[in-house]
């Protein structure tokens, strides 16, 4: 197994350069960064020092950090042992600087933290292309704990094993992705833009209340609010680019929301407009009430599926008289909730009906009936957010005591309009298949991809994870509903993700 190099390279001495200095530093190794521009170069230097020292300060370093030297040449990285290149994301200057850096450091392993470019194109320049290599941190590098590595088609064992020691010395999770489009985490995170822009444009719901949705099952940033951060462009180009090098894969087709937002130069925070106007200072999300106030109340809640075994749990905590749907055959309960009733059990009936919008939205599964909507996801303890959807013949009092029963058991509701899922149920849904893709085409493996997202991206679980809560079944309903019910390709299920349901099991 290979040490990390005692002398690191950094080419471009920006935000994110900066950043990697200091990890390079922090190892113990001397550390050289390079930037033509002469201020930028200065800054940079300073932004590593400054980092450096509050580390110390917060006692994080584990070893006395190497000196940080800033090198206004390439041919002062002649002594480096891995040089990371982390200029900007256009493959010409990441080309040239590639076959540069070949001549200056014959022997170092040459990293690319491009996010977006094939390293295959990027090796293709050096003069030994063995000894190049993907090395993709997350923004902001000190802080996200996650390097993703790539190995290009001539990739040899030796430079990946630098590079792998190199970010475990870094303090790192370091994992592998094939060099395929948006390597491994941000192929894998590609819904969750793209299917809120999908719900925005059929007016499921508008951008504020997605985004609450969002964040009551975790997250911390809504996806609106993620796009206006990095900006509304940034996200426009980096769709076209997938779709364009998928060959138009439906998955990955990029919104006309998208398009329009930057025609109207609306980009986000930096052009002061985006989803939202900025400077922004929102309010905080409400907090949840407190459960309880059951009273002893009889709710049948049917179905075998993960949700429905939860939900029995909290409205008994609650103080409701929670029963199955076969333990409250012959008497009329308060509120019954369908997550999959049996149909060769007694039906549920006399009071008002709320069905889980999995299999179907509440047209489909209620066409002229009384029943108000909802959807949720395990696990419930981590929610704080309950989803209901109306249909033109919901009655009232299913309505009211939806709203009740999940106030009780300490959860907020957001109506929004119908369709299976939901909200949040189509951008889990989604995030899953897109990793069961992954996975089946060996761009990574299932502890990869959730320990990308969580790691990189900050998301609450990872997709397979999310899959094991939620149930495979589950998450196969709502994908099969919105193929049924849209006609999209978008929505086909991943064969792994079928494949799981037959290991699971119905109940799964």
């Amino acid at each position: 197994m290979s040490d990390a190099p005692e002398v690191i390279g950094v080419v471009g001495a920006g935000t994110m350069g900066a950043g990697i200095a200091q990890l390079a530093a922090a190892t113990g190794a001397r550390t050289l960064l390079h930037d033509p521009v002469a201020d930028a170069l200065a800054r940079g230097v300073r932004q590593v020092e400054d980092g450096l020292g509050r580390w110390r300060e917060k006692r994080r370093l584990e070893r006395d950090p190497g000196a940080v030297e800033g090198v206004a040449q390439l041919e002062g990285l002649a002594s480096a042992g891995l040089i990371v290149e982390a200029a900007p994301e256009r493959l010409e200057l990441k080309r040239e600087l590639f076959a540069a850096l070949s001549r200056v450091a014959p022997q170092a392993v040459l990293a690319s933290n491009t996010s977006s470019i094939p390293i295959t194109a990027i090796a293709g320049a050096a003069a030994d292309p063995s000894r190049v290599v993907g090395m993709h941190f997350f923004n902001p590098a000190p802080v996200m704990r996650l390097v993703e590595i790539v190995a290009a088609l001539q990739s040899s064992p030796e430079t990946l094993d630098v590079a792998r020691a190199t970010g475990r010395a870094m303090g790192k999770r370091t994992i592998d992705a094939a060099d395929v489009t948006g390597f491994l985490v941000n192929r894998c995170n590609r819904p969750f833009g793209l299917e809120a822009l999908k719900l925005l444009s059929e007016q499921v719901a508008d951008v504020a209340t997605i985004d609450a949705i969002v964040r009551g099952a975790g997250f911390r940033m809504g996806p609106f609010e993620l796009q206006d951060l990095v900006g509304i462009d940034v996200g426009y180009e980096i769709s076209l680019s997938f779709h364009e090098q998928s060959f138009g894969e439906p998955r990955w087709r990029p919104s006309p929301l998208s398009a329009r937002m930057v025609a109207a130069g609306r980009l986000g925070r930096k052009s002061g407009r985006g989803w939202y106007e900025h400077p922004r200072d929102p309010a905080p999300d409400p907090e949840p009430p407190a459960a309880g106030g059951g009273d002893g109340r009889l709710v049948a809640i049917a179905g075998e599926i993960p949700v429905a075994d939860e939900l029995r749990a909290l409205a008994a905590q609650a103080g409701f008289d929670a029963r199955g749907q076969e333990d409250a055959a012959g008497e009329v309960p308060w509120l019954a909730l369908d997550c999959g009733a049996d149909p060769d059990a007694p039906p549920l009936q006399g009071g008002p009906v709320a069905i889980l919008c999995a299999d179907g939205s509440l047209h489909a599964l209620d066409a002229d009936g009384t029943a108000v909507g909802f959807h949720a996801l395990p696990p419930l303890d981590a929610t704080t957010l309950v989803e209901l959807t109306r249909a033109p013949g919901t009655g009232t009092l299913a309505a009211e005591r939806a709203e009740a029963f999940f106030a009780a058991l300490g959860k907020r509701t957001a109506w929004v309009a119908d369709g299976p899922g939901l909200v949040l149920g189509r951008i889990v849904s989604q995030l899953v298949n897109e990793a069961c893709f992954a996975v089946g085409e060996g761009v990574g493996t299932r502890a990869d991809v959730d320990d990308g997202m969580v790691l990189g991206l900050n998301h609450p679980r990872g997709p397979f994870a999310w899959c094991e809560a939620i149930g495979v079944v589950h998450v196969l309903a709502v994908l099969d509903a919105l193929r049924i019910e849209l006609g999209e390709e978008r929505y086909r299920a991943a064969p792994l993700l079928r494949r799981m349901a037959t290991y699971h099991g119905p109940g799964a």
